[in-house]
């Protein structure tokens, strides 16, 4: 490929990436976009940010900005989940259980967790290409989502279905910025769901420790402590992978880089570049504790703060996966400091679990091609509802 045919395609990507997002969130995505400057208050929504310094200023500051309090994801999560989980956590409270939970989320436990669960769906994603067949991968990564799911409830796999993941992508496709809260109705619909997933998880911890659940009463959480994680661990990241690895997977066979690495470290830049492109969590919420200044914006203690993660991100410069663009940013896409993301390490491994196999085809001399795309509709997360793949000799 040409230096200018490249330029081309990685243009044609974006611009098909972009066409996602609107199809998606029609009004959010633009609306956010819309916002000038790096740091803008927006009457009836909160002080957006959209600079990666300012959004680590923020993220970074524990004394001033908190996951806590009006118009934050407490606001959001509490009602459905209770007042113990991680999402919506502050202080010393937050550290001593984020402390506990971190061995199930450490590479050297993920990584093996993830090859066990996932890893013969992956090997059939690439039998199948290699036989010519058109795999819809937005329906593997659903499946791999659920797979998920079971391994974090203590169900078989068998027990979890597509129709389960379209309820809990419905939960969290409830999400508006105009809106801070849930209403009293969606509360209750979101409730029965994961209460339906608690009474599966209560068994598993009472078991012993083959499950998650299980695993999470040997690191010496409660009951109560343990099933709060599990939802949260479900709520928030299953939907992200099933969004994450087809988008990704998108924008680097469009623009015909999907076998471009040529060692792991290149591999590593690919994915990194489109988790900076694509950001798993598009947007991030916090309430101001104290008098700060964000920029020339001073806020106060009460006022919303809607981090535009992805603004932030795309802010680094145009995609490219043979890039360094993502390395000054420090997944910043994953957040920063005390709520990094501490599901990243599960996320990272699914992602190249998947990854892998389309690039195992490319190398065997096809060429990945998307001959089938439909968006993903009333969902958080900008994803794909289809995204049929042909491998073409």
């Amino acid at each position: 490929m040409s230096a200018l045919d490249r330029r081309q395609r990685l243009a044609l990507a974006v611009r098909r990436d972009a066409r996602l997002m609107r199809a998606v969130h029609p009004i959010a995505f633009p609306l956010v976009q819309a916002v000038p400057g790096p740091v803008r208050r927006v009457p009836g929504l909160g002080v957006v940010v959209k600079d990666a310094a300012l959004v680590r200023q923020v993220l970074l500051d524990g004394e001033g900005f908190s996951k806590q309090g009006k118009g934050a994801s407490s606001d959001l999560w509490t009602p459905v989940l209770g007042a113990r989980v991680l999402v919506n956590m502050h202080g010393e409270d937050h550290r001593s259980l984020r402390r506990r939970l971190a061995p199930i989320f450490s590479p050297a436990f993920v990584e093996p967790l993830v090859q066990e669960t996932l890893g013969e769906g992956a090997a059939e994603l690439e039998r199948r290409l290699l036989a010519g067949e058109r795999v819809d991968l937005a329906a593997h990564a659903r499946q791999s989502a659920s797979a998920a799911i079971a391994l974090l409830v203590g169900l078989e796999r068998s027990a979890v279905d597509d129709r389960l993941f379209r309820q809990i992508a419905g939960i969290t496709g409830m999400v508006r910025l105009s809106r801070p809260t849930l209403t009293a109705a969606q509360v209750r619909s979101a409730r029965a769901v994961l209460d339906a997933l608690g009474e599966h998880a209560a068994a598993a911890f009472r078991g012993d420790e083959s499950t998650v659940p299980g695993r999470l009463r040997g690191l010496g959480l409660s009951e109560d402590e343990a099933l709060g994680a599990v939802g949260a661990f479900v709520l928030t990241g299953t939907e992200t992978i099933a969004a994450a690895i087809p988008r990704i997977v998108a924008l680097l066979a469009d623009s015909g880089t999907l076998g471009e690495p040529s060692d792991d470290e290149a591999a590593e830049r690919a994915t990194a570049e489109g988790l900076r492109w694509t950001t798993p969590t598009p947007v991030m919420l916090r309430s101001t504790l104290a008098r700060r200044s964000i920029g020339p914006v001073a806020v106060a203690p009460g006022d919303r703060i809607i981090i535009a993660t992805y603004a932030a991100d795309r802010a680094a410069g145009g995609f490219d996966p043979a890039s360094d663009r993502a390395v000054g940013l420090k997944q910043l896409w994953f957040g920063a400091g005390a709520h990094f993301c501490i599901g990243a390490p599960l996320a990272m491994a699914e992602i190249r679990l998947a990854l892998a196999a389309l690039r195992r085809v490319e190398a065997a001399g096809r060429a990945i091609r998307v001959v089938e795309r439909a968006p993903a509709r009333h969902q958080l997360l900008p994803g794909y509802a289809r995204l049929v793949l042909e491998a073409r000799p």
